[in-house]
C-alpha cells in the first residue's frame, strides 16, 4: 500500500526514462518486423515456388510475422503503461506537495499519516467569525488523503497489468496477435481510467474543474494537454488558452483520422469537411486581429465546433452565438465564423476601448437542413419538436458557467446571443435552474423560446432583446394550435376553423411559444431592417457585416447590446 511518505519522497523521474527506452527498443524492433515482411515475406509469397515445400514454408512464416507483429504490440504495451504510471504518479505527487506546502504556509501540521493539527486558537481568534483554521484543515487533510488514495489505487492497477505483460513476455504467451490486441487495449483502457480517476467527474460544475486545473503545477499542466487533448478540450472551466491548444492538437488527429477511413459514410466526410474548414479558418486568422481561439471541437453526434475571436478569458464584453436549423459544422469555419467575426467588430467599434471576445457555439446537434428530407433523412422533421432544443440548452448553460469560471478580473459583460433554432434552445437553457447566467439575452429570427414571458429566462426583462424583421418567415411561424385546427377542423369547417381558434386560442403564439417580438413577452424590440418580402434572406440577415448598408442597422445594434452601451441602440415597438 502506497503511504504519504512514498508518494511525497519517490523519484518518479526513471519512469519517464524507462517509457522512453521501451519506445526505442518497440521502434528498433518494428523495423525488423517491417523488414522481415518486406524483404521476406513478401518475396516468397510472391514467388513462383509451387509445391508442398512451398506451402509449409508460406505457413511458417504467416506464423513468424505473426508472432513478431505481437512482440511489436506487447513491447508498446508496457511503454504505454510506463508512460500511464509515470503520468498518474506525477500527478497524485502534485496534488500532494502542493497540499502539503499549503498546510505549512497556513501554519498547520502533517503527520505521516495525514493527520493535520494546528495550534491551540488565541483568545481574539476564538472570538473571530473569520477564524477557518478547522475547516482549512480539514480540507486539506481530505485532499492529502486523496491524492494518497489516487496514488495506491493506481498503484495497485498498473502492478497488475505489468505482472501480467511480464508473464506473457517470459511464457511466450504474449506472441499471440489476439493476445497482444487485448493487452493493448488494456493498458489504453487502464491509462483512461486512471486519468479520469484523478480528475473531476464528468458532472463536475465549471468552478470545480477550473480549481482543480489551478492546482496543477504548470509541467503537469502541459503533459495532460499532450496526452489527454480529446478530454481536456471540450471540458468546461479549462482556460481557453489551454482548450485552444488542446483542441489544435485534437483537431489535427481528427482530420488525419477521417482523411483514412476506407469507406467513409455521408455524415463523415461532412465532418471531415468541418474540420477541414475550421483548421483553414485558424490558419486565416493566424497573426490577425482578433486573435482565434478554438474552444472546442469533436466527433459527438453531428460534430462540435466552438470558435472564439478574441480571448473570452479576458475581455471585458463577451458574446457566445447558438446557430440554429441546417448549421453544418463546416459553418464554425464558415458562414456562422463571419458572423461571429462581424458581432466582434460591431462591438469593438461601440466600445474600441474594451477587448471583446465573440463566439460560435456549435456544442449541439441542430436540426439538418430541409432539404436532406428529399432524400428520405427524417432528422430535419425534429425541428419540430424541441429535444435537440432541450440538450443543447443544458450544454450551452455549462458553457456559460465555464466562461464564468475561467474569468480572469473583473467579471465579464457576457451575452448569450442566438438565431432562429437556436432562439429555442438558449431559451429553453435559460428556463433551467440558473439559467445562461448572462447579463443579456439577444434573439433574433425567433420561432419562439418555449417561454411566454421574458421574465422566464432567469434575467430582468429590461435584459432581453428581441431582432426581428418583419418578414422573415421563420419568426412568422404559425403556433402548433393553429395547424392543428387548420389540419382537423378546415376542411369540415373552412374559414370559421380559423375563427375559432382567434377567438379561444392565446394572442401572438408562434410555433415554440409567445411571440418573443410581441408586446405580451415583455422584452425590448430593436430595429432591424425588414427585408424583402417572401425571401428567406430576411431570416439570414441579422449578423452581416455593418458594411452591409441595407442590413447594417441590424448588426449596430447587436454590436451596441454586446458592448453594454444601450442608450445607444434603435428601438422598435414590439407586435
Amino acid at each position: 500500500m502506497v503511504t504519504l511518505a512514498q508518494l511525497r519522497d519517490a523519484d518518479l523521474s526513471g519512469l519517464a526514462g524507462a517509457a522512453g527506452a521501451y519506445d526505442t527498443l518497440a521502434g528498433a524492433f518494428g523495423k525488423h518486423v517491417q523488414a522481415m515482411n518486406t524483404e521476406v515475406t513478401k518475396h516468397v509469397f510472391n514467388s513462383q515456388w509451387v509445391g508442398t515445400a512451398a506451402g509449409a514454408a508460406n505457413a511458417s512464416l504467416q506464423r513468424t510475422s505473426g508472432r513478431l507483429d505481437a512482440a511489436h504490440t506487447e513491447m508498446s504495451a508496457v511503454s504505454g503503461l510506463l508512460r500511464e504510471a509515470s503520468e498518474s504518479f506525477q500527478l497524485a505527487q502534485s496534488k500532494l506537495k502542493e497540499a502539503l506546502q499549503e498546510a505549512q504556509g497556513a501554519g498547520l501540521t502533517v503527520a505521516e499519516d495525514g493527520t493535520v493539527s494546528w495550534p491551540a486558537p488565541s483568545q481574539a481568534e476564538r472570538h473571530d467569525p473569520g477564524y477557518d483554521t478547522p475547516q482549512r484543515a480539514r480540507a486539506l487533510a481530505d485532499r492529502i488523503s486523496h491524492a494518497v488514495t489516487e496514488a495506491d489505487g493506481a498503484d495497485q492497477k498498473i502492478a497488475k497489468l505489468l505482472d501480467d505483460l511480464t508473464v506473457r513476455a517470459r511464457t511466450g504467451t504474449g506472441l499471440d496477435l489476439a493476445q497482444a490486441g487485448a493487452d493493448r487495449k488494456a493498458v489504453d483502457e487502464l491509462g483512461t481510467g486512471l486519468m479520469a480517476a484523478g480528475w473531476p467527474a464528468a458532472g463536475a460544475a465549471p468552478t470545480e474543474v477550473n480549481s482543480w486545473w489551478k492546482g496543477l503545477t504548470p509541467d503537469e499542466q502541459q503533459r495532460l494537454l499532450q496526452a489527454h487533448p480529446d478530454l481536456l478540450g471540450m471540458r468546461d472551466g479549462i482556460p481557453a488558452t489551454a482548450r485552444d491548444q488542446a483542441n489544435r492538437l485534437n483537431l489535427a488527429h481528427l482530420i488525419d483520422t477521417y482523411e483514412h477511413k476506407p469507406n467513409p459514410s455521408d455524415d463523415e466526410k461532412q465532418k471531415l469537411e468541418g474540420f477541414r474548414a475550421i483548421r483553414d479558418k485558424l490558419n486565416v486568422q493566424n497573426g490577425r486581429q482578433p486573435p482565434a481561439f478554438l474552444l472546442g471541437v469533436g466527433e459527438q453526434g453531428q460534430g462540435r465546433g466552438i470558435l472564439s475571436f478574441g480571448n473570452p478569458d479576458t475581455a471585458k464584453n463577451v458574446s457566445a452565438y447558438v446557430p440554429g436549423l441546417g448549421t453544418k459544422l463546416s459553418s464554425v469555419g464558415g458562414k456562422d465564423a463571419d458572423r461571429a467575426l462581424n458581432v466582434w467588430n460591431a462591438a469593438h467599434i461601440a466600445d474600441s476601448g474594451a477587448e471583446v471576445a465573440s463566439m460560435i457555439w456549435l456544442g449541439y446537434d441542430p436540426p439538418p437542413g430541409l432539404e436532406k428530407v428529399l432524400d428520405g433523412d427524417p432528422r430535419p422533421l425534429e425541428v419540430m419538436g424541441t429535444d435537440r432544443a432541450a440538450k443543447g440548452g443544458a450544454a450551452y448553460d455549462t458553457f456559460m458557467a465555464g466562461l464564468r469560471a475561467t474569468h480572469e478580473g473583473a467579471p465579464a459583460h457576457l451575452v448569450a446571443l442566438a438565431h432562429s433554432y437556436g432562439s429555442t434552445t438558449v431559451g429553453l437553457g435559460a428556463q433551467l435552474p440558473g439559467g445562461t447566467g448572462a447579463d443579456d439575452i439577444i434573439l433574433v429570427g425567433s420561432p419562439g423560446t418555449g417561454a411566454d414571458k421574458a421574465s422566464q429566462l432567469h434575467i430582468d426583462p429590461h435584459h432581453v432583446w428581441v431582432g426581428d424583421a418583419e418578414n422573415d418567415p421563420v419568426s412568422h411561424l404559425p403556433a402548433k394550435g393553429r395547424v392543428a385546427t387548420d389540419v382537423v377542423l378546415g376542411p369540415v369547417l373552412g374559414p370559421v376553423a380559423d375563427d375559432l381558434y382567434e377567438t379561444f386560442a392565446p394572442d401572438n403564439q408562434l410555433w415554440f411559444g409567445q411571440d418573443p417580438a410581441s408586446k405580451d413577452f415583455g422584452a425590448n424590440r430593436f430595429a432591424v431592417p425588414d427585408g424583402k418580402s417572401l425571401s428567406l434572406d430576411s431570416h439570414s440577415n441579422y449578423m452581416n457585416s455593418s458594411s452591409d448598408t441595407a442590413t447594417a442597422e441590424s448588426i449596430n445594434n447587436i454590436g451596441q447590446i454586446v458592448a453594454g452601451r444601450y442608450d445607444a441602440v434603435t428601438r422598435q415597438e414590439g407586435r
